[in-house]
């Protein structure tokens, strides 16, 4: 079989480069000659771990290639996905969708002979009849029909998503058409992995509502965490206790400073806004992007706090940038929000992220940028832990401290104990547990 993929952002490289170790002949498509210039070189746009080994070994084998040229790339393929973006549009929340369709556009006038048009990104209930209906417009011979099969992928797992995936969602209404996906996905039939077949519309909003729904479970846990700080309790024994009910899961119950990311607040706010234009409005996930929103603003607050009600004329560490660990996607991140508002109380900032730095600089101005983790710590007044990479989670705790003005740690991720802390003699506040107040951290570290 031949595919061909439109659009080489994070969807389309792994997903055309995941199809392809599957054994299906990929080209992947993109307008950008630099980034389909550098991928044939073996240079990845962005960072997936294991992703460039995939694509080196796919591009050897011959399964796998990229090009400019989108007309000759979609002749006489099996099926074409579309995987653009669909940023969240400016001023109204709605999902941009300018890049999907004209994507069908330029597909349809290179259709040659039955071909399924895939949409692969992340589109609002509706999209995939507009994009069938532009392409019928567009050539009216043409024939084809439109799949929906939304994705769902982790960012920093999503080799292994794809590969291994709880489930696959197909929206057709074509036997054509379904016979075709089932031979795409063959290898995942093999190992007996669940395909859910629906109509168009139906496979639109599993996408939308599954990312809501995870949205919503982080946010629950947040305000929990909130709470267990009133009443002093611990959120990690909290989430513990819940989750292992069945019905409600472990997954998703780890407190933080709010989700980002490329999905969860453009998809939540998208879906918010489709169903006030449906008449149907959703307030829980009206509430949950409120929430999300006020929390990132709030964790910097946490960090004043920390620092005796002022950050003016101190200097405030950073150690993580990105939404999360093993990606340099800084989109929606906490730190976007956290950081400008420390800045904004009279802090200056020195920051430190494994793989988000080229990105952080053209996002956050005046930040003093290091080369590790410990030379952001040096000289500085307080650290502040905002991503839970690997590399944080084993710092040297006697260096930290040593090379801090002020024995004083804002974890915003957890990933440290507070016994821990307390007797290296460090101040340190986490998210829904106890804190070490300085008094005790000092007492301790004189005994």
């Amino acid at each position: 079989m031949r595919i061909a993929m439109i659009g080489t952002g994070y969807v389309g490289l792994v997903s055309g480069a995941c199809f392809s170790e599957f054994g299906i002949d990929v080209i992947c498509v993109d307008k950008d000659e630099s980034k389909i210039e550098g991928l044939k070189q073996n240079r990845m746009p962005i960072y997936e771990p294991g992703l460039d080994t995939l694509v080196a070994d796919n591009v050897k084998a011959g399964r796998l290639s990229f090009t400019t040229d989108l007309k000759a790339a979609v002749a006489q393929v099996d099926a074409v996905f579309i995987a653009v973006g669909t940023p969240s549009r400016r001023g109204d929340g709605h999902a941009d969708l300018s890049y999907v369709y004209s994507a069908a556009r330029e597909i349809a006038e290179a259709l040659d002979g039955y071909t399924v048009v895939v949409t692969k990104s992340t589109v609002p209930v509706g999209t995939g009849r507009e994009v069938a209906r532009i392409i019928r417009e567009t050539r009216p011979d043409a024939d084809f029909d439109v799949v929906s099969n939304p994705e769902f992928l982790r960012e920093g797992s999503a080799i292994n998503d794809f590969m291994r995936p709880d489930r696959v969602v197909i929206g057709t209404g074509s036997e054509r058409a379904r016979a075709v996906m089932k031979q795409l996905y063959r290898v995942l039939y093999l190992i007996e992995t669940p395909i859910v077949f629906t109509s168009l519309e139906t496979s639109e909003l599993i996408k939308y509502a599954a990312n809501t729904f995870l949205a919503a479970k982080i946010t629950f846990i947040n305000e929990i965490a909130d709470l267990c700080e009133a009443v002093g309790a611990d959120v990690h024994d909290v989430a513990k206790g819940i989750g292992l009910d069945g019905r409600i899961g472990k997954k998703f119950l780890h407190p933080g400073p709010g989700y980002g990311g490329s999905c969860f607040p453009k998809d939540t706010l998208a879906l918010v806004r489709t169903a006030r234009d449906k008449g149907s409005p959703l307030r829980i996930i009206e509430t949950v992007v409120a929430i999300n929103d006020e929390r990132k603003r709030r964790m910097a607050d946490k960090i004043i706090s920390a620092c005796g009600g002022s950050v003016r004329g101190k200097t405030i560490a950073v150690l993580g940038l990105t939404f999360k660990p093993n990606t340099d996607d800084m989109r929606d991140s906490p730190s976007l929000e956290i950081i400008p508002a420390l800045q904004r109380a009279g802090a200056t900032v020195k920051a430190f992220d494994p793989e988000g730095m080229d990105e952080a600089r053209r996002m956050l101005d005046d930040v003093l940028f290091c080369d590790n983790a410990y030379d952001t710590l040096e000289n500085a007044d307080a650290l502040a832990i905002l991503t839970e990479w690997n590399e944080f989670r084993a710092l040297d705790i006697p260096r930290v401290k040593s090379l801090l003005k002020e024995p004083i740690i804002v974890d915003l991720r957890n990933i440290y104990s507070p016994e821990e802390m307390r007797v290296a003699g460090l101040r340190y506040i986490s998210i829904g547990r106890p804190g070490v107040p300085a008094e005790a951290a000092l007492a301790e570290a004189e005994v």
